[in-house]
């Protein structure tokens, strides 16, 4: 018997899937890692990962896109624009706002 193993991007869309409350502290937290490491391919990625678990076709028709659309933004090669990125997030029930830095 071959035994399938799901990828840890599998396990965290289902986790938020089940637990949508721990999604804010979740992207509270790709974002201050994006601050501290600008990889966009990352964010991207992580992102997709919450879309997946908030429903990919839904968020697609809230923000008037086709699924391969936001499935294309958020790929790892995507370059959403930030209109893109702002509609996605209010999609998932968040928005973009500046926070001021800490004095270094």
């Amino acid at each position: 018997m071959v035994r399938k193993h799901r990828s840890l991007d599998e396990v965290t869309q289902e986790y938020f899937a089940e637990r949508p409350e721990e999604v804010e502290g979740y992207l509270k937290g790709i974002f201050e890692d994006y601050a501290q490491d600008p990889d966009n391919a990352v964010l991207l990625s992580q992102l997709r990962v919450v879309a997946r678990a908030k429903g990919i076709s839904a968020m697609a028709s809230d923000i008037g896109m086709t699924r391969q659309g936001l499935q294309k933004a958020l790929s790892d090669k995507g370059n959403p624009r930030l209109e893109n990125i702002n509609a996605i997030m209010q999609a998932m029930g968040y928005r973009l706002a500046p926070q001021r830095l800490e004095a270094q």
